[in-house]
Parts: C-alpha cells; sequence; structure tokens
C-alpha cells in the first residue's frame, strides 16, 4: 500500500515485506504492538463496564492503559520509521538535480540519526530515576512505562542505520555523516555566542535549522526534536534531560488514549463497509436533484467524520463510492477533487474529532464543548459548500437519472441504521457529558466491531491484526509529533517568546480584530507547511492565553484557529490534503489545482462568519 503526494510522502508501505530495513525483526514488535492496542481497548473497557455497569470503578486500569500507551506511542513510532510512514517534506528535495538527492536524503538520515544518538543516554537516565516514583493504584516503578522511550529510540535508531545502509552508497552515508559532523562542532564552538545572543539563537534553531530540515526531507517529528535538542544543548543552560519529561507530557495524557482508538475506529468503518452503506443511503435520497451527488459527497464526508474522525479515512471511504456515478452525470473530476478535500477540511470539526482532542489536551478546554461547538461550525462551512457547488451545477445534465423508489430507500436506510447510529452515540455521549472521549472511542470500536461481525459480513481474525498494526504505526507517528512538538512548544515559551507575542499583539492596531487576522493568517500557514497536530501543538500554548488577554472565550478562538488550520491544509502548493485528495481520486494536482480555489474561498467565507458571531461557536455551550 502506498500513500504519496506529489509534495509530501505521507506514508510509502512496501508491498514486500523484504523490500523494508527490517521486515523481519519488526514482525515480534508488531505483534507486541497489535497486543498492546488490543490490551489499550481491553482495559478502557473494562474501565467503562465497571464504572457504569457494576458501579464499581478499577482505579488500576487508567495507569494500566497508561503503560500500554507509552509503550504503543513508542513502538508504533518504530513501526511507522520502518514502514517511511512519518510526514516528512519532498518538495524541495524532488527540486534538487538527481546527483544531489541521495546525500542530501542521506544527511537527513544522518541528522534523525544524530537526534536519536543524543536523546537516548537522556532517555536511559529519564527511565532509571523514574525507579524511585511509584504509581498509586498499581505500585510499581514508573520505570516500567517510560522504559518504552528509550527502548523506541534504540529500535528506531537500528532501523535507521540498516535503512541508510539499505537505500544509500557509502560515499552518501559518509558525506551526510560529515554534514552533521561538521554542524555539531561548529555549533559546539559557538555554544558562548550562540548564549550570549538570546532569542535570536532561539530563532537560529527553531526556525532556520527546523527549516532547513523540513527541506532536506527529515520527517517533522525529527524536525521539531532536533531543533529543541540543539536549542538546549547549545544556546541555554537548561540540561537537555528536560526534554524527555516534555515529550513523555505530549505523548502519554490519558486523554490522548483517545487518539489510537479513534484510528481504529476509522479502520473498522473502512474494513466493514459501514462508511459505504451511509454513502449509498445518501445517494437514494439526493442524488436524483441538481448538485445532488456533490450534497452526497459533502454530506457522506460531514457523517462519516462523526464515526472515524480522519481525513484520509473519511475520503477513502467516500470517494471510491461515489466518483464512478459523479463522472457519469458529468462531473469533472477536478470539481470532484475540489469537493473532496475541501469537504474534508470542513468535516474536520465534526466529532470525534482527533484534531479537536489534541487540542482539548494540550490547551486545557472541554472536550465536550469543543465538540458541541465543532459540529456547529461544520454545518456553517457545508452549507457554505453545499450552496457553491449548486451554484457550479446549474448546467449539470440530468438526463436519465430517477428519483430511486421508495422501497429502494427504505431498505437502504435499514442497512445503513447501524452506522448512521454510532456518530450520535459519540455526539451525544461526549457532548452531554455522560461519557469521556476515551470511553465513547472504546464502545464505538466494540459497537463497530460486532456490528461488522454480525451485519456487515463479518472480519477475518488476520483483518483485525492488520488493523492493530496499522493503528499503532499511524498513532505512533502522530504521538512522536505531539511529544516533540509539545517539547518546542515549551523550549519557546520558557524564552519568553510567548510573552513576546503577547506585546506585539496588544499594540496591534485594531485590537482583538487584528489579532484575529493574525492568528488565522498564521495558523493558516502553518496548516500548509505542517500539517494540522504539530502546528497546534507548537502554538497553542502561545495563542491561546494572548486569545484570553483579550477576552475571548476559547472555545470560539480554538474554532477560529482549527478552521483556519484546515482550510490551509487543503491549500495548494504545499497543503499535504490536497495532493492526499488528489492520490485518493487518482487526479494529477495540476489539473485539480484550478478547481479548488472557489471552494477554498467558500470555506474562507465560512471562517469570516464564525470569526465575527462568536454566538455561532457558542450557541449550543
Amino acid at each position: 500500500m502506498t500513500v504519496v503526494s506529489e509534495d509530501f510522502i505521507v506514508g510509502e508501505v512496501s508491498e514486500n515485506p523484504e523490500a523494508r530495513a527490517g521486515s523481519s525483526f519488526m514482525r515480534p514488535v508488531e505483534f507486541v504492538s497489535a497486543l498492546l492496542m488490543a490490551a489499550v481497548v481491553v482495559l478502557l473497557m473494562a474501565g467503562v463496564i465497571s464504572r457504569y455497569v457494576i458501579n464499581t470503578p478499577l482505579v488500576w486500569v487508567e495507569e494500566a492503559a497508561s503503560i500500554c500507551f507509552i509503550w504503543l506511542a513508542m513502538l508504533g513510532s518504530a513501526i511507522a520509521l520502518d514502514r517511511n510512514e512519518h510526514l516528512r517534506l519532498t518538495l524541495f528535495l524532488r527540486l534538487l538535480p538527481d546527483r544531489l538527492q541521495g546525500p542530501v536524503e542521506a544527511t537527513a538520515l544522518a541528522a534523525v540519526a544524530a537526534f536519536l544518538i543524543g536523546m537516548l543516554p537522556i532517555a536511559y537516565e529519564y527511565a532509571y530515576e523514574e525507579w524511585f516514583i511509584t504509581s498509586a493504584a498499581l505500585h510499581i516503578p514508573n520505570t516500567f512505562r517510560v522504559a518504552g522511550i528509550p527502548v523506541g529510540f534504540t529500535m528506531m535508531l537500528g532501523l535507521l542505520i540498516a535503512h541508510a545502509f539499505r537505500a544509500h552508497s557509502l560515499r552518501e552515508i559518509l558525506i551526510g555523516t560529515l554534514v552533521v559532523a561538521a554542524l555539531t562542532a561548529i555549533f559546539w564552538v559557538l555554544s558562548d555566542q550562540f548564549i550570549a545572543i538570546g532569542n535570536v539563537s532561539l530563532a537560529f534553531f527553531l526556525v532556520l535549522i527546523v527549516a532547513f530540515g523540513l527541506a532536506s526531507g527529515v520527517p517533522i517529528a525529527f524536525c521539531f526534536g532536533l531543533g529543541t535538542l540543539c536549542y538546549l544543548a547549545f544556546a541555554s543552560y537548561v540540561p537537555a534531560y528536560v526534554m524527555i519529561g516534555r515529550m513523555d507530557e505530549g505523548m502519554s495524557g490519558v486523554i490522548l488514549l483517545s487518539v489510537p482508538v479513534f484510528v481504529l475506529l476509522g479502520c473498522l468503518l473502512d474494513t466493514t463497509g459501514m462508511g459505504k452503506t451511509i454513502v449509498d443511503f445518501l445517494a437514494s435520497i439526493l442524488g436524483h436533484v441538481k448538485a445532488g451527488m456533490s450534497y452526497v459527497l459533502l454530506t457522506s464526508l460531514f457523517i462519516v467524520s462523526g464515526i472515524s474522525g480522519s481525513k484520509v479515512s473519511d475520503m477513502a471511504t467516500v470517494a471510491p463510492a461515489l466518483f464512478p456515478e459523479m463522472k457519469r452525470r458529468g462531473n469533472k473530476p477536478p470539481e470532484m477533487i475540489a469537493q473532496l478535500a475541501t469537504g474534508a477540511a470542513m468535516a474536520d470539526t465534526v466529532p470525534p474529532s482527533i484534531v479537536l482532542i489534541v487540542l482539548g489536551a494540550v490547551a486545557g478546554i472541554s472536550i465536550a464543548d469543543l465538540f458541541a461547538s465543532g459540529f456547529v461550525v461544520a454545518i456553517v462551512l457545508l452549507l457554505a459548500l453545499m450552496a457553491l457547488a449548486r451554484w457550479r451545477a446549474r448546467k449539470e445534465s440530468m438526463g436519465g437519472v430517477r428519483r430511486a423508489p421508495l422501497k429502494v430507500v427504505l431498505q437502504l436506510l435499514v442497512i445503513a441504521a447501524p452506522a448512521l447510529v454510532l456518530p450520535f452515540i459519540i455526539r451525544g455521549a461526549v457532548s452531554s457529558g455522560v461519557a469521556t472521549a476515551t470511553e465513547v472511542s472504546t464502545i464505538a470500536v466494540v459497537y463497530a466491531l460486532a456490528i461488522g461481525i454480525v451485519l456487515y459480513g463479518g472480519i477475518s481474525y488476520r483483518t483485525i491484526y492488520k488493523m492493530l498494526v496499522d493503528t499503532a504505526a499511524m498513532s505512533g507517528a502522530i504521538l512522536l509529533i505531539l511529544g516533540t512538538a509539545l517539547s518546542m512548544a515549551w523550549a519557546i515559551t520558557q524564552a519568553g517568546v510567548g510573552q513576546t507575542i503577547a506585546d506585539f499583539a496588544a499594540n496591534l492596531p485594531g485590537g482583538v480584530f487584528s489579532f484575529i487576522a493574525m492568528s488565522i493568517v498564521i495558523f493558516f500557514v502553518l496548516g500548509c507547511v505542517l500539517e494540522g497536530l504539530p502546528a497546534l501543538v507548537l502554538m497553542s500554548p502561545l495563542m491561546f492565553p494572548i486569545a484570553a488577554g483579550f477576552g475571548m472565550h476559547p472555545v470560539h478562538y480554538a474554532m477560529i484557529v482549527v478552521v483556519a488550520m484546515n482550510i490551509g491544509l487543503m491549500a495548494p502548493p504545499i497543503g499535504i490534503g490536497f495532493y492526499l485528495a488528489c492520490r485518493i481520486g487518482n487526479v494529477p494536482p495540476d489539473d485539480a489545482l484550478r478547481a479548488i480555489w472557489p471552494y477554498i474561498m467558500a470555506l474562507v467565507t465560512g471562517l469570516v462568519m464564525i470569526a465575527a458571531f462568536p454566538w455561532i461557536s457558542l450557541s449550543v455551550l
């Protein structure tokens, strides 16, 4: 399986396991990761049953799940590295002459290796020191939990070395190693000067070095980590040991337990065909009107997103089911891609949005409030996209299109009903406060698994195992980004940059309106360059306190920045979501480039309304 964009590599999984760097070695790691993922679901479900069924909470469940979680994150990161599924920018790399691409990629690998080598002794020291901290419920040393960090780093280093010698010549490896070693030596010699110039060195390491790493093809997670480690080691008196604690915090927050569970739910949605049943039902009731299939496409993304929480899963579920019929009716592929990409951006605030879960964890905002507000915000954006689709379809050919018979509609409703119920269970339970996002995600997975086995053709053990491994890899890639981004955000905050930005924002002409405009531009650009989660984790600790200083409600501000970020994510020529949509729909990006901009502007119009009228975001709280 391959998911590769023109300018980003999102994942490149070889169909031949032997072609991967650590295929034989990674099989037992994948097996352990699958067990850990299953254990997380079982433990969380046991907690739900003990809390709500037998009314006797199991206090140790959360700690046991947390231990499994950090190991899952680190082993999953290693699997993602083996599969080349860590997000990295390749736009600038491809612009280089062929003779330079190999040495530059080898240098990127050497940079990642340098980060891992630098972190390993610190990670082992951190695990050793945690031996003296005992968990509250299980009464075991915390080392059993955090030992996953050095073990994961060690495995990633071994895989990286194996991949380097498999993919590059010895000459390229030597060039890359010498470049990284030379830069390290220069930074060490100039460390006193870096400390003396203060925040200028912060900009050098956390902006220029990170940007250079991104341009060279270093995965985003490692760019953040490398920039932060270099800053702490060469430009500050803060021990690099602190960075491990921030990474641990970023990867193992209890609220983040719902992330891999919702990722697994997205896999179940795709595998069982539950998403397709929803699409078929919507097509039967909307497909006969002008722009009807566009309505179905956008509405399907809205509903399906309420189950999976994943943009990639949403697009991969909806596109194959609808694109053939849309082409038959005369819809042009570029227009379909534009609707698919912007529809996925619109639906990213529909619960259970992984972006909103992470934002709630990082910014300390109620996830129930974010879910309730996100649902309303998504409706506003949906209406904007549907209005544009209707106007552009005014000349659509409806020859031969017939309304589906009522009997067929009812049959499809019966088939889709178990799947249609799921998003409302998730949304209602979290928004009403009946259950947490983590508890609801677990219930949803068990429900989807049972429905898939009983009503949707069953799921083989091999398929379940593959889903568990895929979930571990995707979750590991996400959580490593969160860990390194949080450590980078901490370094920026400690250097006083947050106060500098706050002072700058406070002195902007126009006050809060200028701050909102500045926030939209910042998150739009970061959405293009860094993808969603890294941008939020990096900037939220800086921007949300400033928004609070202007008297903005945190949920209202959250909706503004998430929508701006999602628009940037789908905006060419850099936005990764645009290229993912092109890949899924098998349309060249050059063909879709012009078609997407009217839909981007429709989303911008919706964003302006959301920013200008806070009651849109806050009316349901």
